[in-house]
């Protein structure tokens, strides 16, 4: 598979990066490996079971063998990840990923908003994630979820809320899947997040109850409008491919669809829309 060459247009300036998701069930240094060999900018790395993940060390020796840095740290706030480094103390899990992205040259964490059952740490999340960004000097960016639906029913699993719009975050991470599974419309998502958008999971979904991260035009979010309204804004962000593998058939597939990722990043961060409305 051939790398992609960054574009020389005003909107491929925003970095594009991969997230370790992306190679699973392979491992971190797998990820790595694809993002320098395809050309992604950098990678995003989910703190999970993978030793590797958690190591500053060993993930330093990633950066320096492959040259393909750090750019984001994914706090091991997901229901599957709830025992990485402990069951307990979910904001000593939002330190050490902080700690983890600062050593690694990373600016920004992004944070799932705590489940309704963590009612102590929900309780005091948005204060204390606005604290947390202040005393250490990293990007928590919390990110959009969607309602948990089974049976025609919606479950309430996230508190304050699994739609961050309007709850007085400093920082938000908007995944085009998430956008998609909670009926919303990703472009009208950037607009309504404005300079509060800080970072991008890109994927794509069909609106399905299931979360599923397809490959960028695969769905049915105007994921190619919404990558345009960012380069047209100026984003001075990050977008992280965020793209479910695990059915490809080896290593090949696998990075054919994260190749065809990166390269609809690139042409579309490049196209400037006209203003509208």
């Amino acid at each position: 598979m051939e790398a992609t060459p960054p574009g020389n247009l005003p909107g491929s300036q925003v970095r594009v990066g991969l997230s370790t998701t992306c190679s699973y069930p392979e491992s971190t240094t797998a990820a790595f490996e694809i993002a320098a060999r395809l050309g992604y900018d950098g990678v995003e790395v989910l703190v999970w079971t993978d030793p590797v993940s958690q190591d500053a060390a060993a993930l330093g020796r990633l950066v320096e063998h492959f040259g393909v840095p750090v750019l984001s740290v994914h706090a091991p706030t997901l229901l599957l990840t709830q025992r990485t480094w402990g069951r307990g103390d979910p904001w000593g899990k939002l330190e050490r990923s902080a700690e983890l992205a600062a050593a690694l040259g990373a600016s920004t964490v992004v944070v799932h908003p705590p489940f309704r059952w963590q009612r102590e740490y929900a309780s005091g999340f948005v204060a204390g994630i606005e604290a947390l960004e202040v005393r250490t000097g990293v990007t928590m960016a919390v990110e959009n979820m969607f309602p948990w639906r089974a049976r025609g029913r919606e479950l309430v699993a996230y508190a304050p809320g699994w739609d961050p719009t309007d709850l007085g975050y400093r920082n938000l991470t908007l995944d085009y899947s998430h956008a998609a599974t909670s009926e919303q419309d990703c472009l009208e998502l950037t607009r309504a997040f404005g300079a509060r958008l800080a970072h991008v999971h890109l994927c794509d979904g069909t609106g399905s109850a299931k979360d599923e991260h397809l490959v960028p035009g695969d769905g049915t979010q105007p994921v190619a409008a919404a990558l345009a309204e960012l380069a047209r804004t100026g984003f001075g962000g990050t977008v992280v491919a965020e793209v479910n593998t695990r059915r490809a058939r080896g290593r090949a597939a696998r990075e054919e669809s994260l190749a065809r990722t990166l390269a609809f990043a690139r042409e579309h961060l490049a196209r400037t829309p006209e203003v509208t409305g």
